[in-house]
């Protein structure tokens, strides 16, 4: 690469071309593209599985967190989940084409709202190469080329992939410029892409907060993204306490470092004193170390002091921060201090109580007696995502085909000039 600009400009009239023909394409081509990628990923995990072990004594030998390493890891489960999300998203609706909505005008026009793609997507995201294939399955999926532009930890397993998916794409017949991946690792090449807003349609970065707001500082297109996901979940006086316990074991346990795990925890004042050292135990047994408020360490021998700040962060890791409070309103306070509206959770039986905290937070996802790790596209019946979004505009939580449309309006008639 002798001219950074010059690459990323040539790869991106690549994506605009490649993506006026997808816009056009039947989804049934789409379809067969997305069910033969999901066989040929079935059918090379030994050579991905080697790929990715590479990246991973790399990632190891240069200190990455346990977080970032699992992340990285692919496991033939996960290759398996990749595949089976490819057939997923097969099984969706084709959302290009769709007509919104429609009406007759007096006149006799006729008009519609038909759904579109939004042309060219810049996806840049972290060490996660099961994320390559949802990004280009989503993208193809909804009608739009994607330029990837992975973290180079996994460089080697997003490179095989791609190929063995644009290999598929030449036998389908899908355009071969549809899905690229930056096979270059300078950071300044982010910078290059965010200023052709004239071939690029929507940016959309998925990492840490640092990546995501340099994308926004940077963007000349929009910006598809959220900046952390400090989810909070609250424990009222009414709700199942020993389902309770199993739900927090799940929200924080399961994978904490993924950005829909829960990071902070809300519980009822009347119920702290009984019920709070239990959980305790229970998360002990994972590993979990709690920080918490004076009433939560008064309760909690091994809790710590927490802070400020430790309410205002993302640990994507075995640490919970607790608050003990006087009832929904104070958590609700809490949650709109504090939380980042991505995924904020209410375990109750008072349908009241329920009520309250669904209309008064403000968040992408509100989940009632349910772990907050169900925000996910896959989980939601989007088939996958490309990111959760706390955005307002143009798309809010996960974002699946639907999400990557827009529309046009188509405007039939026959005759009828305006006086």
């Amino acid at each position: 690469m002798t001219d950074p600009v010059a690459y990323c400009r040539e790869m991106a009239q690549r994506a605009k071309q490649a993506s006026r023909t997808l816009a056009s394409l039947s989804g049934d081509l789409k379809n067969a593209w997305l069910r033969a990628g999901a066989r040929t990923l079935r059918a090379h995990v030994t050579e991905i599985l080697a790929a990715n072990a590479v990246d991973m004594e790399q990632a190891e030998q240069g200190g990455a967190s346990r977080a970032n390493l699992d992340r990285l890891k692919l496991t033939a489960e996960r290759i398996e989940s990749m595949a089976a999300g490819m057939e997923e998203i097969a099984a969706l609706p084709d959302p290009v084409g769709e007509i919104i909505e429609g009406s007759r005008r007096p006149n006799g026009l006729e008009v519609s709202r038909v759904r579109v793609p939004l042309g060219v997507v810049f996806f840049v995201y972290e060490s996660r190469p099961n994320v390559t294939v949802d990004a280009a399955a989503i993208c193809v999926k909804s009608g739009n080329a994607v330029i990837l532009r992975g973290g180079r930890e996994a460089l080697h397993s997003s490179l095989l992939l791609v190929n063995l998916l644009n290999d598929q794409a030449r036998e389908i017949g899908l355009p071969s410029d549809a899905v690229q991946l930056v096979d270059q690792t300078d950071r300044e090449l982010v910078g290059h892409f965010l200023r052709l807003a004239d071939q690029i349609d929507v940016a959309i970065p998925r990492g840490g907060e640092g990546l995501i707001r340099r994308v926004v500082a940077e963007a000349t297109m929009p910006v598809i993204k959220h900046y952390h996901g400090n989810c909070h979940l609250f424990v009222d006086a009414s709700a199942d306490l020993p389902r309770a316990i199993e739900i927090i074991e799940n929200a924080k346990c399961q994978r904490p470092g993924v950005c829909n795990a829960l990071e902070s925890l809300l519980v009822h004042e009347s119920i702290a004193q009984d019920w709070l050292p239990r959980l305790a135990q229970n998360l002990g047994a994972h590993g979990v170390e709690l920080r918490g408020c004076p009433r939560t360490c008064e309760i909690v021998a091994s809790a710590v002091p927490a802070t400020t700040e430790d309410y205002a962060t993302e640990f994507l890791d075995l640490i919970l921060s607790v608050r003990v409070v006087t009832g929904v309103d104070e958590a609700m306070e809490h949650i709109a201090q504090f939380s980042s509206g991505h995924t904020d959770a209410v375990l109750a039986t008072d349908s009241r109580v329920i009520r309250r905290f669904v209309a008064g937070v403000d968040s992408a996802a509100v989940m009632v007696n349910a772990s907050t790790r169900f925000n996910d596209g896959g989980e939601l019946g989007l088939g996958a995502e490309i990111g959760i979004s706390t955005d307002k505009f143009h798309a809010r939580g996960p974002c699946g085909v639907r999400e990557l449309t827009t529309y046009k309006f188509v405007c039939v008639g026959d005759g009828q000039i305006r006086t």
